[in-house]
């Protein structure tokens, strides 16, 4: 029998990072949305003692692999990047705030470039902070590939951005 607390324990503490990942994957946050309602729903029916301590990993590979059943079902190979919730830290300076912000902007622009597999692979590392084995798990890759992409973008990402970007002078 499932119990209850825990799937209103995990909805409350996930539900936020498989939408955003679900909407960036995915470019719509409406189907977003319907999918991570429907990852919940396949946890309702799941066995609870199978998933252990990869219930994470579970969860993202369950909403992962529903957004790209979505995307072939209606033929929409294109994605739409839309601007992410940013776990931001706190800057007390209003100048150093704009300057991130704008920061920020630039990558998001620029990340928007870059490959399919590399764009999924650094939003799961840092916006959602997995590790590389569980990135491997939820991508069907192996953890040396997801470190080669990660790898590739963030040396693409670095060479695209200006020195003053960076925080060099």
């Amino acid at each position: 029998m499932t119990n209850p607390r825990w799937i209103q324990e995990t909805v409350g503490r996930m539900e936020g990072p498989l939408l955003r990942y679900a909407t960036h994957l995915g470019g719509d946050h409406g189907r977003a949305q319907d999918i991570v309602q429907e990852v919940f729903l396949k946890l309702c029916r799941a066995n609870r003692k199978h998933l252990g301590q990869h219930l994470d990993q579970w969860l993202y590979t369950v909403c992962r692999n529903l957004v790209l059943d979505d995307i072939r079902k209606d033929g929409r190979m294109e994605r739409v990047i839309s601007n992410p919730d940013w776990k931001e830290r706190p800057v007390p300076d209003p100048h150093q705030r704009v300057e991130q912000q704008e920061s920020q902007s630039r990558v998001l622009k620029l990340m928007g470039s870059l490959p399919d597999r590399q764009q999924e692979v650094l939003r799961l590392r840092f916006q959602e902070g997995r590790s590389y084995k569980e990135i491997a798990a939820i991508t069907q890759l192996s953890v040396n590939h997801v470190g080669v992409l990660i790898h590739q973008a963030i040396r693409t990402l670095r060479g695209r951005l200006s020195p003053a970007t960076r925080g060099e002078v």
